[in-house]
């Protein structure tokens, strides 16, 4: 234990921990978005994948609290991180790295901590129902939780819709950069490597955000409705 915590506490053991847990959250951003995307297929499908995961009981929520866990640990060791490094380096170096760093590189931080609002709104929203609790009540005609229905009707609003955008947006600026640094962080990012991964993280990062963006654009464009 005393070695794990000493680990830990380097400047390594670090950014070990923000890579490891940033690939176990790019997988899960991942996931649900291949999930989300289901809507296109209908409320049928939608519905039934829904119920799939619901019928996990428990272990659902094992996982949904692992995942809270892994975001909280993720953010609190690249904020410690940053606190390390600034503290290590000359105020020099400091302007220089400043000069050089990527747009999405200078605003991990502030981006993290938006997405991670982001986080708790979606939670509340979506998973909890906690702003509509009616939405609880809300069934398909087979019976299932109707979640077609409440993702239509949650994305009409404008404010949400719009909040979903941003947030998707600056997750995958995060993303973009986070998956150089988890490269970087394994030694396969090397100098010969670096700009063909720096492009792949960018192409990988504007597909994602595309597919998240997606479901709200197209629920305020009519091509997604629902028929009561």
């Amino acid at each position: 234990m005393k070695a794990l915590i000493a680990f830990y506490q380097s400047s390594i053991g670090k950014k070990w921990v923000v890579a490891l847990t940033g690939a176990i959250l790019i997988l899960f951003v991942i996931g649900h978005m291949l999930g989300n995307l289901q809507i296109f297929l209908g409320q049928d499908t939608l519905n039934a994948y829904a119920q799939k995961l619901q019928s996990l009981g428990e272990l659902l929520w094992v996982a949904r609290i692992g995942l809270l866990v892994t975001v909280i640990l993720h953010i609190v060791t690249t904020v410690l991180l940053a606190i390390q490094n600034a503290m290590a380096r000359p105020q020099k170096y400091e302007v220089k790295k400043r000069v050089a760093a990527t747009l999405a590189a200078r605003t991990m931080l502030v981006s993290g901590l938006i997405v991670l609002c982001f986080i708790i709104f979606h939670i509340l929203h979506y998973t909890t129902i906690s702003f509509y609790p009616d939405w609880k009540e809300w069934h398909d005609a087979a019976g299932r939780h109707d979640v077609y229905r409440m993702m239509i009707v949650g994305f009409q609003n404008k404010w949400v819709s719009a909040f979903y955008i941003l947030s998707v947006f600056l997750l995958c600026m995060h993303l973009s950069h986070g998956i150089q640094s988890f490269l970087q962080t394994l030694g396969i990012r090397t100098r010969g490597w670096a700009a063909g991964i720096s492009r792949a993280s960018v192409v990988i990062a504007w597909l994602i955000f595309l597919g998240y963006a997606s479901i709200p654009t197209a629920v305020l464009l009519g091509f997604l409705t629902f028929n009561q």
